[in-house]
C-alpha cells in the first residue's frame, strides 16, 4: 500500500493504463508538456510520447469528436474536459453520438471513451470552474457516470473506466485532489469491486446518509458529530451514478428506516431528487419519514467569496438528520 493524494492517484492510473494497453491514448488541453492544471497528467508525455499523450486545441467538441473517432477505430481513449465549466461545448457530441453508437448499431460498434472532468467546488475557483453538470449525463441513456471521492477508489475506477467498453464520464472533485490515502497500485482489476458498486463507508442504525464526491467527507463529519449526540449514523457513498447501486442503498434504507441525500448540485432535478424517488418507491413500508434532501441551491454556481453559503455543510446535514428523526430543527414549527 502506498500514500499518494487523489492527484497523484490518478495519475498512477493512467501511467498503468497506458503501460498495459497501446491502444490507451491521452487527449486534452495542457496535458501532454504541462501536465495538465492539476498536474493529474505530469510525467506522461515523457513516458510514452506525443503520439500517445496529445495536447489538443481549446476546443472541446474538436477534442471529444476526435476522440469519437479513436474509439471508433479501436483505441481506448481517455479525454480531460480542462474544467467542469468547459465540458457544454462538447455536450452534443457525447449526449448525441457517444450515448447513442452502441445502440444505434445494434451492438456493433462499442465506444470505449472515457471523459475525465475535474468537477464540483469549494477551491475558491473563477466563474465556470466549479459547475456540478452531472444530472445532464445521468438523464442520458448510454452513458456511465461516476465520481470518486477518495484516492483508493479514483485509482481502482480511473482503470476499469478506461478498461471499459462502455463511454464512462468520470467525475474527480477538484476539492480532494490533494487529499490523500492508501492505494494499492498493485491491485488486479478482477479482485476489485465493480464500478457499479455503492460502498458503506460507515455503519449505523439511526439514519442513512447518501451522497457521493467530495461532500462523502462532509458526510462522515456529520456522522461523526451525530455520534457525540447519541446517533448511529450510516453513510452511503455512490460512487456510481449511473447505474445507482440501489440494492446497497435500500438494505440501508430498510434498516435505518430514514435517509438524508446530499449533494453540490442544485436540488431541482437532481441526482438527489432521483434517489430520494426511487428509494421511497422501494422502501415506503419501510421508511419512518420522508427523505430529506441537502444540496445546492437552484442558482448559477455564485462568486468564489460566496460559495460557501452555496455548498452543503456540516450544520445543514446535521438538521436534515434531525429532521427526518423528528428532533427539534431549523424548521420546526414551520408550516410547509
Amino acid at each position: 500500500m502506498t500514500e499518494l493524494t487523489m492527484a497523484r492517484s490518478l495519475n498512477a492510473a493512467l501511467h498503468r493504463a497506458l503501460a498495459d494497453d497501446p491502444t490507451v491514448v491521452v487527449m486534452g488541453e495542457d496535458v501532454g508538456t504541462l501536465g495538465g492544471v492539476f498536474r493529474v497528467t505530469d510525467g506522461l508525455l515523457a513516458a510514452y510520447g506525443k503520439s500517445r499523450v496529445i495536447d489538443t486545441p481549446l476546443a472541446e467538441s474538436g477534442i471529444v469528436g476526435a476522440a469519437v473517432g479513436l474509439a471508433f477505430h479501436g483505441f481506448r481513449p481517455v479525454v480531460e474536459i480542462q474544467f467542469d465549466g468547459f465540458i457544454y461545448p462538447a455536450f452534443d457530441q457525447i449526449v448525441c453520438q457517444v450515448a447513442k453508437l452502441h445502440y444505434r448499431t445494434r451492438g456493433a460498434v462499442r465506444m470505449p471513451l472515457t471523459i475525465r472532468v475535474p468537477w464540483a467546488g469549494g477551491v475558491g475557483a473563477a466563474e465556470h470552474h466549479s459547475e456540478s453538470p452531472e444530472a445532464y449525463f445521468v438523464h442520458t441513456s448510454g452513458l456511465r457516470v461516476v465520481a470518486v471521492s477518495n484516492p483508493a477508489d479514483a485509482h481502482i475506477m480511473l482503470r476499469q473506466a478506461i478498461a471499459s467498453d462502455d463511454p464512462v464520464v468520470f467525475f474527480e472533485p477538484k476539492l480532494l485532489y490533494h487529499a490523500k490515502g492508501t492505494v494499492d497500485l498493485e491491485t488486479d482489476l478482477a479482485d476489485t469491486a465493480p464500478m457499479g458498486l455503492a460502498r458503506v463507508v460507515r455503519e449505523g442504525v439511526d439514519a442513512t446518509i447518501v451522497t457521493y464526491g467530495a461532500q462523502v467527507v462532509t458526510a462522515l463529519q456529520a456522522a461523526t458529530a451525530a455520534e457525540d449526540d447519541g446517533l448511529s449514523v450510516e453513510v452511503i457513498d455512490l460512487r456510481s451514478l449511473s447505474p445507482v447501486d440501489y440494492d446497497t442503498v435500500a438494505a440501508s434504507v430498510r434498516k435505518t428506516g430514514r435517509v438524508v441525500i446530499t449533494h453540490e448540485a442544485p436540488g431541482e432535478a437532481g441526482v438527489g431528487a432521483e434517489v430520494a424517488a426511487s428509494i421511497t418507491e422501494r422502501c415506503f413500508d419501510h421508511l419512518e419519514a420522508a427523505p430529506v434532501r441537502v444540496t445546492g441551491h437552484d442558482i448559477p454556481y455564485p462568486p468564489a467569496k460566496l460559495e460557501r453559503h452555496h455548498l452543503p455543510d456540516l450544520d445543514r446535514i446535521l438538521d436534515a438528520v434531525d429532521r427526518v428523526l423528528d428532533r427539534p430543527h431549523s424548521l420546526s414549527g414551520v408550516q410547509l
